[in-house]
């Protein structure tokens, strides 16, 4: 007789190890750009080392998630759960004891490797352990419990940051140890029908292909540097990244997903919309910081009225998109996020972060709101039944692909807006010229994002039949 995955009586365990795990994934991103300017000062890192900090986290992630699914289903979900919690924890430490910009990026790598192993198995372990009937309220309480998380995660950070000193933003990584070892002392021995599945393949050429050319992609769109041979050879292997997922037996990326019009635009709206929303919440702090004299704790009054947002009008905005289709929320939401980053490339220059900026951010989170159901309800029901969960994990990926190019590509584009002179975007300064180079630096940053969320609105109506 097959074991069952859990007892009955250890699935709300389950549950909450699910949630520490996600939460520790889920504010790494939004935590890591409001301890920036402060890492930055102590590291001595120059601003293509800061993009490099969380380009190394998200090329990780955005490369292996898949793979990371794939691999749960192989060796088993809990197994490879713990496994990505061990590794995330490890990296955490590392980056809370990094002495150099370089040892800071190669432990962001390694937090993205366990990211890319625990983030499928969250949601995969929770679906496990309960009976149908009733998985949707356990999910339901995984996501509104990890958007609290994620609400609170950047406020800890600006306290951290604010009130600890000169170790203040190694706290905010060093926080994940006690999360880390709560979950995996949750979850220990009770998966006991967590045994995996041998015949499954884990598409490790694959995951090997995208790695290196998203990274060599990312060092061309960071480094001005950068020769045209590097840019070749990151065209070459995503080409060959694409030629060996079509002919692999095990693809972790199924081409034939995007025959489907509504999943193939829904993903380029995500793409779309995500590269304006991560360009704009990494360059924002360091700017408040750094030339309008806010704090880190301050600043989270930028991050907080967009994950409140989320949290209330997912819901609602789920129930209009079955009953209108998604394509006019994700417009209507998108249009608003593009009116606010417009706003933001007004108000830049004036530095009046409360009157201003806050009023802009929490209006794209009112944007947010309206698009961020929508879209996950096509891209998981845009694809063919029996295959949701590949779907999900490509609008994962695209996402965060989209975060790794934004991050690096809006890095040059406020560098040159900023200028050659000292002491550079991103750093502290008082000048009034230094004033004015980082307003006009983050003001362009701010109009390219709002041109790219005028996009994802436009595309958004390409989806305009209801998802069943």
């Amino acid at each position: 007789m097959p074991v069952s995955f859990c007892a009955d009586a250890d699935r709300r365990v389950i549950l909450w190890a699910a949630i520490l795990a996600s939460s520790m994934g889920f504010i790494d991103s939004s935590v890591t750009s409001i301890a920036m300017p402060a890492m930055r000062q102590a590291l001595g890192a120059s601003l293509q080392q800061a993009q490099w900090i969380n380009a190394a986290y998200l090329l990780s992630l955005s490369s292996l998630v898949l793979v990371g699914g794939a691999a749960g289903d192989r060796f088993g979900i809990a197994r490879i759960f713990s496994l990505g919690i061990m590794v995330f924890v490890a990296g955490s430490l590392a980056c809370a004891a990094a002495l150099t910009p370089d040892l800071m990026i190669a432990a962001r790598a390694v937090k993205g490797v366990g990211a890319a192993l625990m983030v499928p198995g969250s949601m995969a372990m929770v679906s496990r352990a309960y009976p149908r009937a009733e998985r949707g309220r356990a999910l339901g309480l995984w996501a509104a419990a990890s958007t609290l998380t994620t609400a609170l995660g950047p406020v800890l950070g600006g306290m951290f940051v604010t009130w600890g000193g000169e170790i203040g933003w190694r706290l905010v990584f060093a926080l994940n140890l006690p999360l880390g070892l709560a979950a995996l002392w949750l979850i220990r021995g009770r998966t006991p029908g967590d045994v995996g599945k041998p015949g499954v393949r884990v598409d490790l050429p694959g995951a090997g292909l995208a790695t290196l050319g998203l990274g060599l992609m990312a060092w061309v769109l960071t480094d001005p540097s950068a020769s045209s041979s590097i840019a070749l050879a990151a065209v070459a292997c995503l080409v060959g990244f694409l030629v060996w997922e079509r002919l692999a037996p095990a693809p972790m990326l199924r081409l034939g997903l995007f025959r489907n019009r509504v999943l193939a635009v829904t993903n380029l709206v995500t793409f779309v919309l995500y590269f304006a929303l991560n360009g704009v919440m990494f360059y924002l702090p360091m700017t408040a910081v750094s030339a309008w004299k806010v704090t880190a704790l301050e600043v989270t009054a930028a991050f907080l009225p967009i994950s409140v947002l989320i949290g209330l009008l997912s819901a609602p905005a789920g129930r209009m998109a079955d009953r209108w289709g998604p394509g006019p929320l994700m417009a209507a939401g998108s249009a608003l996020v593009a009116c606010a980053y417009a706003g933001l490339s007004v108000f830049a220059p004036l530095g009046a972060f409360w009157s201003h900026v806050v009023p802009c951010t929490a209006l794209a989170g009112l944007g947010l709101g309206l698009v961020v159901a929508p879209l996950t309800a096509a891209a998981m029901q845009g694809a063919e039944d029996g295959e949701q969960g590949a779907a999900s994990g490509v609008n994962n990926a695209v996402a965060r692909v989209a975060g790794l190019i934004a991050i690096a590509l809006q890095g040059r584009v406020a560098a040159a807006a900023y200028g050659p002179g000292a002491p550079g975007f991103g750093l502290p300064g008082d000048s009034a010229a230094h004033l004015a180079a980082t307003g006009a630096a983050f003001g362009t940053v701010a109009l390219i994002a709002s041109l790219m969320a005028a996009l994802a609105a436009a595309l958004a109506l390409l989806v305009n039949r209801p998802v069943r």
